[in-house]
C-alpha cells in the first residue's frame, strides 16, 4: 500500500487550523466551495470538483485541535477505500500540518498527481489561516 505524506506550518493557533479542516465555512475556502461538511464522527462530508461525481468522506476519528482522519467512500475509483488524516500540534505559536494520504492500492499516475494537488491543498490552508483568503479549486488557474 501506498501512502502520501505532507507537512506545512501555519504561523495561526491550532484552534484556527482546526476550525479550518472541520466545517463548511473554512474547507469552502481552502479546498471546494461546492460541499457540505460537518464536524461530526460518522458524518459523510461532500466535495464537488466538477468532475462528474461527489468525493464523500466519513469522518472516522475528531480529536479537538489534534487530528481528523476521513474515510473515502465514494470518488475517483482509486480513491475509494483510502484514508486521510491530519495531525495538528503546535509549538511557539507556529501549527503543524501532517497530512497522510494512505492505503492506496499502488503508485499510479493519478496518485503522483493527487500528491501534487495536496500539497496545493496545504499551501491553500496556510493562507487562509494566515491571511483569511485561501485558493479554493474553483479560483484556481493551473
Amino acid at each position: 500500500m501506498e501512502s502520501i505524506e505532507q507537512v506545512n506550518y501555519i504561523k495561526a493557533p491550532i484552534e484556527s487550523v482546526y476550525q479550518a479542516l472541520t466545517s463548511e465555512e473554512g474547507l469552502g475556502e481552502v479546498w471546494t466551495n461546492k460541499l457540505k461538511v460537518k464536524p461530526e464522527v460518522g458524518f459523510v462530508n461532500e466535495f464537488d470538483f466538477d468532475e462528474g461525481y461527489i468525493t464523500k468522506m466519513k469522518t472516522i476519528e475528531l480529536k479537538e485541535n489534534a487530528k481528523i482522519i476521513w474515510e473515502c467512500i465514494a470518488s475517483d475509483k482509486e480513491w475509494v477505500g483510502t484514508t486521510i488524516s491530519f495531525e495538528l500540534s503546535e509549538k511557539d505559536n507556529v501549527t503543524a500540518v501532517v497530512l497522510k494520504h494512505s492505503n492506496w492500492r499502488e503508485l499510479t499516475e493519478f496518485y503522483q498527481w493527487c500528491n501534487y494537488n495536496w500539497a496545493m491543498f496545504l499551501f491553500s490552508l496556510k493562507t487562509y489561516c494566515e491571511n483569511q483568503k485561501g485558493l479554493p479549486y474553483q479560483e484556481r488557474k493551473f
